[in-house]
């Protein structure tokens, strides 16, 4: 235990760069003190204990602003940056190294009992207000962009963005966790693609209206008459396909990109 309170605390300095000297970190980072009085409840809480580790982690959601329950299982060298309105579940399971920021809650869908909480995998990183709710596994250096609501399993080195939450793969490529503002927007993305494709068929409805008929095509049908056989002539108007747009980017996110 001692030693992944080292972790916690030096994972600090190495994530925060406002992190000065030790005295500043054990006294002005409720993030560390939340985790500190979880650990000591969650000893207890294994040990069967009634009230007191529901007493410790009441005390510290009053001191800290982060409500953690002493049954999740927390990993070592995770760091809660700021941290006010953090929420973890009673079966959350957070792997080591993983980075939680202010609002995110780790929690339940329903009154389901049982494993109801997420699993988070090793350096995770969760944006602030994120939202990752019911029995889920999010894999190793997943990161979930703020303000998203992740309702399924997401694969290892992944990145996660909108409500509901949609993957954008990033293989082989090593991403600065503390880079949130490389986050892809997939729903912009989505919208160019509608907007330049309406532009299309508006312009190909114009070049149809203005363009003179392009082919001819005589039809026969009926019975003979002697040697002549009844005829139609109809018109149609020919127009080259200039729609070149991808069906990928929408396919992938109504498909929610691998979720």
């Amino acid at each position: 235990m001692f030693k992944t309170i080292v972790k916690d605390f030096r994972i600090i300095f190495d994530r925060d760069p406002a992190a000065r000297n030790w005295m500043e970190v054990l006294t002005c980072y409720p993030g560390l003190q939340a985790l500190l009085l979880h650990r000591f409840a969650h000893r207890l809480y294994r040990l069967h204990l009634p009230f007191i580790p529901r007493f410790i982690s009441h005390l510290a959601r009053f001191l800290t602003g982060i409500e953690i329950h002493p049954g999740a299982s927390i990993g070592c060298g995770v760091f809660i940056d700021h941290g006010m309105g953090v929420v973890i579940g009673e079966t959350a399971i957070i792997g080591d190294y993983a980075l939680i920021y202010q609002g995110v809650t780790l929690g339940g869908t329903g009154k389901e009992s049982g494993k109801r909480h997420p699993t988070l995998g090793e350096n995770v990183v969760v944006g602030a207000g994120a939202k990752v709710l019911g029995n889920l596994n999010i894999g190793n250096n997943v990161r979930i962009g703020a303000g998203s609501v992740v309702l399924r399993d997401v694969p290892s080195d992944c990145t996660v963005v909108g409500v509901p939450g949609r993957v954008v793969y990033r293989s082989g490529v090593r991403v600065n966790p503390l880079e949130h503002g490389s986050l892809p927007d997939s729903e912009a993305q989505v919208i160019r693609t509608l907007v330049d494709r309406i532009e299309t068929l508006e312009q190909q409805i114009k070049d149809l209206q203005e363009a003179p008929p392009v082919a001819t095509i005589e039809i026969r049908s009926g019975e003979s008459h002697g040697n002549s056989a009844n005829s139609h002539t109809a018109t149609v108007s020919v127009a080259p396909n200039s729609c070149s747009l991808s069906e990928h980017v929408l396919q992938e996110f109504f498909d929610g990109t691998g979720i």
